[in-house]
């Protein structure tokens, strides 16, 4: 315990801490990912979940609503649009990243207006 202790002391006086995660995500990152969450061409995510604004939603997923809480780390939430297999390997969610349905510019914008909602 007495070096547990040191160090935890150590790491402080060093200045160490927690990095920083996804510092600001920008409006337009935001408004872009919408566009292609809605989109029919590219994510289309609206096709399997509702979610807040989209018509003709599907219900084959769960809604998209309160995903801070429901993915409280920001990466998790990007691996399970990467590819959900890798959490169920019997989900029917498409894996968007592993197959290159989207870039991975595509992907973070995705990522960061679904973490936004």
């Amino acid at each position: 315990m007495r070096y547990l202790m040191i160090t935890i002391m150590m790491l402080l006086a060093w200045g160490v801490s927690a990095p920083k995660v996804n510092a600001e995500v920008s409006r337009a990152d935001i408004e872009r990912g919408k566009s292609l969450t809605f989109g029919r061409k590219k994510g289309n995510c609206l096709a399997c979940h509702v979610i807040a604004d989209g018509t003709l939603p599907g219900n084959s997923g769960p809604p998209l609503v309160a995903m801070k809480a429901r993915f409280p780390d920001r990466e998790k939430l990007k691996e399970q649009i990467y590819d959900a297999r890798k959490r169920n390997v019997n989900t029917i969610m498409p894996p968007f990243g592993a197959h290159e349905i989207l870039t991975a510019e595509e992907l973070e914008r995705v990522v960061d207006y679904i973490y936004s909602l």
